[in-house]
């Protein structure tokens, strides 16, 4: 079992539990209290630490797909101006740099098709952790509430004992973590060095006069039904 799946689980656990019920079917609730403070008060900063990690991660992930999903429209506006170009110097009589422009947009659509795919094959793994969060957090509400419980019952008992003096408090170790804090948002930039260097060679407009150069550096795509029917698609639009 994963560390995280291990969180989870006790996260499920501890917040259905029935806290009162351990107390008052214990031999010595005061020891029983003060186990249950340590338990929730570890656990809560784990699951506060694991939730974190999660969001954090399901952040990079929704960024990587927004990521595919802008290349995927850049590559197919890239292969649109491409193939118009072909188009253009094929009516010219210029049959040869036409076909290169045809082969220039099928390396685009090519592309815009692997971009694509990669979005849609994130989303099960974007809703899974999506679930994970939504779990952690939820786990979360539930073991303060219980804790909130636990502490009423340390107070009641310290209220009635001469030595308490000051106000309760939570044991120490216990963070509150407001998972919506920006300080936990990714900081998507940061991995951009991941992404391919042919994306970031396409980026921008992309002009007629200078769809050679753009395209130059790319390497040549494969002779898929889909770019074929992607680039025929075109064909009949323009």
């Amino acid at each position: 079992m994963s560390d995280r799946q291990s969180v989870l689980g006790r996260v499920g656990r501890l917040a259905k539990a029935n806290v009162n019920a351990l107390l008052d079917q214990a031999e010595d609730p005061r020891k029983m209290l003060d186990e249950l403070l340590r338990e929730y008060t570890g656990n809560i900063a784990e699951a506060e630490r694991a939730a974190a990690s999660a969001l954090r991660e399901l952040r990079l992930l929704e960024a990587d797909r927004g990521e595919d999903l802008a290349a995927a429209k850049e590559w197919g506006g890239q292969a649109v101006a491409a193939s118009r170009k072909a188009d253009e110097l094929r009516a010219g009589g210029a049959a040869k740099e036409a076909d290169r422009f045809d082969h220039l947009a099928k390396v685009a659509l090519g592309r815009q098709v692997r971009s694509e795919n990669e979005a849609r094959a994130a989303e099960p793994v974007i809703a899974a952790q999506r679930e994970v969060v939504d779990r952690l957090r939820s786990g979360l509400v539930g073991m303060k509430s219980q804790l909130d419980v636990l502490l009423a019952e340390e107070a009641e008992l310290a209220a009635g004992t001469a030595s308490a003096g000051g106000p309760n408090r939570a044991p120490d170790g216990l963070g509150h973590v407001d998972l919506l804090d920006p300080a936990y948002e990714i900081h998507r930039f940061e991995d951009k060095l991941r992404r391919e260097e042919a994306r970031a060679r396409g980026a921008g407009q992309l002009a007629a006069s200078s769809l050679d150069a753009q395209f130059e550096q790319l390497d040549a795509p494969g002779e898929t039904a889909e770019v074929e029917a992607r680039l025929a698609a075109l064909k009949a639009t323009t």
